[in-house]
């Protein structure tokens, strides 16, 4: 069952989505010819009944679902939404992951960075990284360390580089 769960951005997080990957697969064989609005019903509908998803949320569930839904086809999607970082820990979910974790969450909150930070755990997810050891960290799809855990100065030091490149921008 794990491997059909799908990370999808939502807003400031990622939200796994069950039964995602087998909806998009089929959306994929009749996707040629329907429009976006057509794409996001189809794939909300398919996961609906799988998913718990908040009402008053359903629109932005149909958005990232149909982002998901590009980068699986290779289409050209827009990105998810604006302003912070998009932050991933690739590794089984050991000590030195959930130390990484933390300390990219709090280093993150004391640069006032709005950032998408998730913990990438299933082992074929992280082999799409070709990353060699765990735990490894990518900021914007960029990984800038394998098999170690880097000090706090040194997470602090990539992040304030994301700000001066102009690759995120820093919270109110």
């Amino acid at each position: 069952m794990s491997g059909d769960i799908v990370q999808v951005s939502l807003g400031n997080r990622t939200i796994g989505i069950v039964g995602l990957k087998k909806v998009m697969e089929e959306l994929a064989k009749t996707a040629p010819g329907k429009t976006d609005a057509q794409c996001r019903e189809i794939l909300y509908q398919g996961i609906a009944n799988q998913n718990y998803i908040p009402p008053k949320m359903a629109e932005e569930y149909k958005d990232a679902l149909l982002r998901a839904f590009k980068a699986f086809t290779g289409e050209a999607a827009e990105a998810t939404p604006a302003g912070g970082v998009r932050i991933q820990v690739l590794g089984p979910g050991c000590h030195n992951c959930d130390r990484m974790e933390q300390d990219v969450r709090e280093v993150l909150a004391e640069l006032k960075i709005p950032g998408d930070l998730s913990h990438v755990t299933d082992p074929a997810e992280i082999e799409k990284f070709g990353v060699t050891g765990v735990p490894a960290l990518v900021l914007n799809g960029r990984i800038v360390c394998v098999g170690t855990v880097p000090d706090r100065k040194r997470i602090r030091q990539w992040l304030i580089d994301l700000l001066a490149s102009g690759e995120c921008k820093a919270g109110v």
